[in-house]
């Protein structure tokens, strides 16, 4: 520690004693943030506007936007909305994947005084028509492919216009090739009706003819609401102000760039898709920050395709969750990649796999930094240092001006060394869900800190390591057994290439360890993964039953979805008298 983070210590709250983890800080990342340095997110991108005009923005298809052009775009989304009535504070629905249209919509909302409601494109009309109800957003931005959702559920929506953005929207002649190539895909682009939608390229030429009108937005006013299943599993928008969200960018900035530094051409890689609150601050809204692109990824399931992309790339940032990463490292081509400027790679979104991270480490020559957060948290809560030369396991240390404590389910707060929740206190914690003081209660203890849901322990020297989810352990026989533990070991037998636990009910133990496996090995059988598990594990783990699979349930982000795993496997139960 040096001298400015000792005197920054001596005048905080507390003293490192209470906080280990301030000892073991990189020298030059200071131990707090000014987070009201900066007011708004609107301060952030009309900064980066005048200070890197011919910087490149965005990169979508081949195609470059620079900060200039994309300011000019968003400039006309925020006249044409205010133009169709957007009042300061109303809610502004985006359902798109990573496409150039997405950052000028998010910008251009936040400069008419609205707010973000980001909608994963994937969802059903159910799913969409709950959370456009519950939001009450005035208006929606929707990528053509996802239309007949819309259309589906537009009877029950109370919007006053559509907007339908196509893959190609503002990457000029380029765009009209990527739009005809995605319309040629077969079933990419449904047919359907939206009547008085109006065209993307509409909302830019008419509000082009107009400036914006200003509005003053302030640090207290939101940003986004932020969908989330939580703690709970009941969706539910955290609601993330101006302040929120610009502080978990001033602490990502805080705790990276003493490692690398300023350069006009950073890229970072933006396969996580907009919509979800890890890509949203990490690859969106930090870059602006610094002036770097977003190289956008519309589609990362599309590996081959992915692969190509980064071979013509060159990288120096990137972001992922643990199945991108192994995913990556088994395509064919990526060797070719040149990942000789990339300077990290950063985790988060689910735990990750130390063979998936010693697998990448060989291929891209950096280790996975892993971080841990969630979307009440803006979402980044901890990190490893990024000087680590290996993969370590843990999500490294609280951020800037953030605390973390573990605590028991009656809130008694737990020694060093002690399972427990994690616990989380910062300027980036959400003010709270949307229009459900109920939830709210719940996750926030007296003192102010957020309950994360997520079972921790915090290591001597102030590191955090997660244990697992609190919802996702399985008791058998009395004995704690964490599906992480058993996934991470299942996933080091060479035949294993991705694997889920679950607990299912069990006369005996009360329940039972259930391992599904996608299989590298073929020829890979249960009696083998059982032998394997015997000499990795204590016999209670050990999975009870095997099955095979050829996939396993996930989120678009990747990250696999044992909940809904388990639904799928216990219904059949479930309908037996």
């Amino acid at each position: 520690m040096n001298a400015t983070q000792s005197a920054a210590v001596a005048g905080a709250a507390g003293t490192s004693s209470d906080r280990p983890w301030l000892k073991s800080y990189p020298t030059k990342v200071p131990l707090i943030i000014d987070d009201a340095a900066i007011g708004t997110l609107n301060d952030i991108f009309r900064a980066a506007l005048a200070e890197y005009p011919n910087r490149v923005a965005a990169e979508s298809f081949g195609k470059r936007v620079t900060y200039a052009e994309l300011g000019r775009a968003a400039d006309a989304v925020a006249s044409w909305l205010q133009q169709q009535g957007l009042k300061k504070g109303d809610r502004v629905a985006i359902m798109m994947p990573n496409v150039m249209a997405y950052p000028a919509a998010i910008y251009g909302i936040l400069q008419a005084g609205g707010t973000v409601v980001n909608v994963n494109p994937l969802y059903t009309p159910r799913e969409l028509t709950y959370q456009l109800q519950d939001s009450g957003a005035r208006f929606l931005f929707v990528l053509e492919n996802f239309g007949a959702t819309v259309e589906e559920s537009l009877p029950d929506l109370n919007l006053d216009r559509v907007i339908v953005t196509a893959p190609g929207d503002l990457l000029g002649l380029k765009g009209s090739i990527v739009n005809l190539v995605s319309r040629r895909v077969k079933k990419a682009v449904r047919p359907f009706n939206l009547p008085n939608a109006v065209p993307f390229k509409t909302v830019l030429s008419e509000g082009a003819r107009k400036k914006p009108q200003a509005v003053t937005v302030t640090r207290d006013d939101i940003a986004f609401l932020q969908y989330t299943g939580g703690t709970t599993g009941v969706a539910k928008g955290a609601v993330l102000l101006h302040r929120n969200v610009v502080a978990n960018v001033l602490q990502c900035e805080a705790w990276m760039r003493p490692f690398f530094g300023e350069r006009e051409d950073h890229v970072m890689v933006t396969a996580l898709p907009l919509y979800h609150i890890f890509g949203l601050t990490v690859c969106s809204l930090f870059m602006t920050k610094i002036g770097g692109c977003q190289l956008l990824i519309a589609n990362p399931r599309d590996i081959p395709g992915f692969v190509k992309t980064l071979q013509k790339s060159k990288i120096t940032l990137m972001s992922g969750v643990n199945t991108l990463y192994n995913a990556l490292a088994h395509a064919p081509g990526i060797e070719k990649v040149d990942f000789s400027q990339l300077v990290f790679a950063v985790a988060g979104g689910m735990a990750t796999q130390e063979t998936v991270a010693k697998k990448w480490k060989s291929i891209a020559g950096v280790p996975i930094v892993e971080g841990y957060g969630l979307s009440e948290t803006s979402p980044v809560a901890c990190a490893n240092r990024l000087d680590i030369e290996e993969f370590t396991g843990t999500i490294g240390y609280p951020l800037p001006s953030t605390d973390v404590s573990i605590r028991a389910t009656d809130g008694t707060v737990l020694p060093a060394g002690e399972r427990g929740e994690l616990c989380i206190k910062g300027p980036q914690v959400m003010a709270g869900y949307w229009q459900r003081p109920d939830e709210t209660a719940k996750v926030m203890t007296q003192d102010g800190f957020f309950r994360s849901g997520d079972v921790a322990v915090l290591l001597p020297d102030g590191q955090v390591k997660i244990v697992d989810r609190m919802k996702d352990m399985i008791l058998v026989s009395g004995f704690n057994v964490y599906p992480n533990e058993v996934e991470d070991v299942l996933v080091r037998h060479p035949g294993v290439m991705e694997a889920a636990v679950i607990g299912l009910p069990d006369d005996q133990s009360g329940e039972a360890v259930v391992a599904y496996i996608v299989r590298k090995d073929p020829g890979l059988t249960e009696e083998e993964v059982r032998l394997f598990c015997r000499e990795n594990m204590t016999g209670y783990k050990v999975p009870r039953r095997i099955e095979f699979r050829e996939l396993l349930p996930k989120t678009n982000v990747g990250k696999v979805l044992r909940r809904v795993l388990k639904e799928e496997v216990t219904r059949p139960y479930a309908d037996k008298p």
